[in-house]
């Protein structure tokens, strides 16, 4: 075997190597927040980094609308459900009658996003969080998933 294709197989392979490591890292290095789920009616707020949103963010940045439901939260949270079980690299981690909380991964590096909605039932909406556990930026997917999340539910 010639020496130029004999040190690409070992870029190549030290490559891969290094991707695996590093991509097994960021799961370890992400450890869930200690503040999820629903604490006086509300979810936790999110953090000063733009990788995250919320529908009890009042700011432009973090916040969205929630999405409203009529008096039947048994079938919106079905809904919900069933949306979320159709993404791919999704875990269902909690699943209450009020309350949903989901881990989603990315494709590549498998970075971890916490997903939680809240039914209220006073108020027939559903409130949700979704924030990136790892950095600053999320290059707007938190934001993305969750309109994408509303569409589906909207088009049911």
């Amino acid at each position: 075997m010639p020496k130029i294709l004999m040190w690409l197989l070992v870029l190549l392979v030290g490559g891969l190597v290094v991707f695996l490591l590093l991509r097994w890292l960021v799961e370890r290095v992400s450890p869930a927040p200690d503040n999820l789920g629903v604490e006086n009616g509300r979810l936790a707020p999110c953090p000063d980094t733009p990788n995250c949103v919320s529908t009890f963010a009042a700011d432009t940045e973090h916040g969205m609308d929630p999405i409203p439901y009529n008096g039947d939260r048994e079938a919106a949270h079905a809904a919900i459900l069933t949306i979320l079980q159709s993404r791919p690299r999704v875990t269902i981690l909690t699943n209450d009658p009020t309350y949903i909380r989901a881990e989603f991964r990315s494709a590549t590096w498998r970075f971890i996003d916490d997903v939680e909605f809240y039914f209220d039932d006073a108020a027939g909406l559903i409130h949700f969080r979704s924030a990136s556990r790892l950095g600053e930026g999320d290059m707007g997917v938190n934001r993305q998933r969750m309109e994408e999340i509303r569409e589906s539910y909207e088009n049911r």
